[in-house]
């Protein structure tokens, strides 16, 4: 099973991205789904969380009040809609899957998740 990560660019601080999920192999709306980024000599880090269905979401508290997530059902899509973005918050961009309804302790953790994509760049510059 393979997750496909699209929607990366070059945007302008202030502008906004919005970031796709998909993939063939699983019907991604029985499963949680987080986007991870990760920045040049940082570690990857859980940007946000979505549970199975339309559950509960989470997010990082460096993102709060500018990004969300959703699902689109019926395309087996995520999205992360990013607005106001910053130029720290440029990064690669992964989506990935629990394998299951929601994350066993916390969403955070990179352990939690069974299926990953390839990342998508993001970059925040004027």
């Amino acid at each position: 099973v393979q997750l496909q990560a699209s929607g990366g660019g070059l945007v302008q601080p202030g502008g906004s991205l919005r970031l796709s999920c998909t993939t063939s192999g699983l019907t991604l709306d029985l499963y949680a789904v987080g986007w991870f980024r990760q920045a040049p000599g940082k570690e990857r880090e859980g940007v946000s969380f979505i549970s199975s269905g339309n559950g509960p979401t989470n997010y990082a508290d460096s993102v709060k009040g500018r990004f969300t997530i959703s699902r689109d059902t019926a395309k087996n899509m995520v999205y992360l809609q990013m607005n106001s973005l910053k130029p720290e918050d440029t990064a690669i961009y992964y989506c990935a899957t629990t394998f299951s309804p929601t994350a066993r302790y916390d969403w955070h953790g990179q352990y939690e998740y069974r299926y990953w994509g390839q990342g998508t760049q993001v970059t925040v510059s004027s």
